[in-house]
């Protein structure tokens, strides 16, 4: 059974990425991030993430993610076995969140883990579109 509070449309509005001793680091997909994630009440999800800066510094790539399929949500873990993803690595595999609702929307956590070089722990920060 899913757990009914994560069901809608989400707009990703921060994220903020920590190492393991706490120091703030870039936040993942840049300075304005741009995303939208899509539970659906039958399992069904998609997400897309990228950096939202009309125009990024000269040399710097711009960070982009999309992945779909099938998810369960028992109120606190969210795990999404990959079908489609713009990251071909991810496909057949499984993602996992911690997720809390706080402050009106949705916190996601994936598990910690090598970002831009360094150890980090992520938070995407949603909220629900009216």
């Amino acid at each position: 059974m899913i757990d009914k509070r994560i069901i809608g449309t989400w707009r990703l509005k921060h994220t903020k990425g920590v190492d393991d001793d706490g120091k703030v680091l870039s936040p993942p997909y840049g300075p304005a991030p741009n995303g939208v994630v899509c539970f659906q009440a039958d399992g069904r999800m998609y997400c897309v993430l990228c950096d939202g800066r009309p125009e990024l510094p000269a040399g710097e790539p711009r960070q982009f993610m999309s992945y779909a399929g099938n998810y369960t949500f028992d109120g606190s873990t969210l795990a999404t076995r990959v079908d489609a993803s713009s990251d071909a690595s991810r496909i057949g595999g499984e993602q996992v969140r911690k997720v809390r609702f706080e402050d009106g929307g949705m916190l996601l956590a994936p598990p910690r883990r090598i970002y831009a070089g360094v150890m980090q722990h992520q938070e995407l920060f949603w909220e629900r579109v009216a």
